[in-house]
């Protein structure tokens, strides 16, 4: 392995903790709590996940391009040359302006990677190599787009790009603090899945035109598009609104499921693990409070439509979630509000 100066890890630190808030202000705000070499692995590992997902996410390139970049791809976690080159392999994808850019500097990824202790870049190689696996899968059974059938090939998907990063992290973890226990990890491990799958789904939910458009993607179930009287092809037609609200609030009800899960996940990471809890409980928020207005809401099913929570929300998530996350009965209250209602303290209105 070829080690890099300190300066060289410096600049490479610099450029990831740089583009994050450009490709995920969510985890931009949270991984700022975790501390040291834990906090660097988890910004590594969204980084590496977020440029697997651009590559998987271009709408134009032929399933066989993305399939083979995406083996190059798996190639950089055991070969700097094959890091170094990738940007230049992976120039003609497409996507939006800060996805690329991300990738465009894959090296400089893999060179903060390196700089992880070997357990640890064990841990996020398997767990991203087990993420492209799926998303290898999906590529080859729909490369023309994904078109997702039924909800069991949903819920496989989104284990395959989300799951998998509800262990990953969980392994990180187990691996980095103390608090951790192998007893309590094990806890974990049973509704670890949920956690990240509940915040895919609400991503999904909120984002289905834009997929739709802008990636040729789509998620919602056709079976469930079918069984209310319409189907993927007519997913936006403004005639159909009502039957494909409908058939969205099936999935709907699948998120709040899996948010109740991952709420459950975060309650038992001990309160002595602070900075963890903290990572989890501002994406859950935020995740409650979207979902509440997607479930008020048609925008995401109309032409360029998209369903966000205001940011006078978001900036009092941020100060209650940090003030309630030492008390499990306090984050059950603020959940229960969130769900049912905006949450805004006077001071950022």
């Amino acid at each position: 392995m070829i080690l890099e100066s300190s300066e060289d890890r410096r600049q490479s630190l610099a450029f990831c903790q740089e583009i994050l808030p450009d490709v995920s202000r969510t985890f931009a705000i949270s991984i700022r709590f975790l501390p040291g070499v834990l906090g660097r692995a988890v910004l590594v590992a969204y980084l590496l996940c977020r440029i697997a997902d651009t590559v998987e996410d271009d709408p134009v390139a032929p399933a066989s391009k993305k399939v083979a970049l995406l083996d190059q791809f798996m190639d950089c976690f055991e070969k700097t040359a094959s890091a170094n080159a990738f940007p230049k392999d992976a120039v003609a994808v497409q996507g939006e302006e800060a996805h690329i850019r991300l990738l465009r500097n894959t090296d400089l990824v893999f060179v903060v990677f390196r700089s992880l202790p070997e357990a640890t870049r064990q841990v996020v190689h398997h767990w991203v190599d087990e993420m492209v696996q799926g998303m290898k899968k999906f590529v080859g059974l729909y490369p023309e787009g994904i078109r997702i059938q039924t909800i069991a090939e949903y819920n496989e998907y989104c284990y395959y790009v989300a799951g998998t990063v509800g262990h990953l992290l969980t392994d990180l973890w187990h691996q980095h603090s103390r608090s951790i226990s192998k007893q309590k990890y094990d806890l974990l491990l049973v509704r670890c899945e949920a956690f990240g799958e509940a915040l895919q789904t609400v991503n999904i939910l909120k984002d289905i035109a834009w997929d739709a458009e802008h990636e040729n993607s789509i998620y919602i179930p056709e079976q469930s598009l079918q069984g209310f009287g319409s189907s993927q092809q007519t997913l936006l037609h403004p005639g159909y609104l009502e039957k494909n609200h409908a058939a969205v609030a099936s999935m709907i009800d699948i998120a709040w499921s899996d948010l109740d899960e991952a709420q459950e996940y975060l309650l038992q990471i001990p309160k002595i693990a602070a900075p963890i809890r903290l990572f989890c409980i501002l994406p859950l928020l935020f995740a409650y409070a979207t979902l509440r207005e997607i479930a008020h809401s048609n925008a995401m099913l109309q032409s360029g439509g998209t369903v966000k929570i205001t940011r006078a929300e978001v900036k009092s998530l941020i100060l209650a979630g940090a003030t309630a996350v030492v008390s499990n009965q306090r984050v059950r209250q603020l959940v229960n509000h969130v769900r049912h209602e905006p949450f805004v303290l006077k001071w950022a209105a």
